[in-house]
């Protein structure tokens, strides 16, 4: 899909998911039946999501941690989707360094480092090793609820 101009202004407005396509359009000199099937087209391709996120610090007992991974194989790309289906993982990324991915996982009471660990990082083939970073303070950071 073509990210143009236009399509770039629309999604700057969606920041807040809330604002309505009519004002979009108003804004952009645009007619909303052009906002509105340009925000589907967006969706439908996969280039944009609209979804409420939370500041996890803000939710009680909640915590971010980034864990790096290195792996014991070099299909990177396969490993990180499979990364990405695990429980309380909100982010995978392949990297350069020390490690070959870099994930943002979710944590609440019941479910914590050792859980992470030991009932879902335990489930995949070919983990090196892991070493876990404690985000004692985040700015801007803004993750999906993912945790029931």
């Amino acid at each position: 899909m073509n990210i143009d101009k236009i399509n770039l202004s629309i999604i700057k407005h969606l920041r807040n998911g809330r604002k309505p396509y009519k004002k979009i359009a108003d804004e952009l000199s645009l007619s909303e039946n052009t906002v509105r099937s340009r925000v589907k087209k967006l969706i439908d391709d996969g280039v944009l999501e609209i979804t409420g996120l939370v500041d996890a610090e803000a939710v009680s007992e909640h915590r971010v941690v980034i864990v790096g991974v290195k792996l014991a194989t070099m299909e990177l790309v396969k490993k990180g989707e499979e990364f990405s289906l695990l429980k309380g993982v909100i982010n995978v990324n392949v990297v350069t360094g020390r490690f070959d991915l870099i994930l943002v996982v979710l944590l609440k009471p019941g479910f914590g480092l050792l859980e992470f660990y030991t009932k879902e990082v335990s489930k995949l083939s070919e983990v090196q090793s892991v070493e876990t970073f404690v985000v004692y303070k985040s700015y801007n950071l803004k993750v999906p609820y993912i945790l029931e």
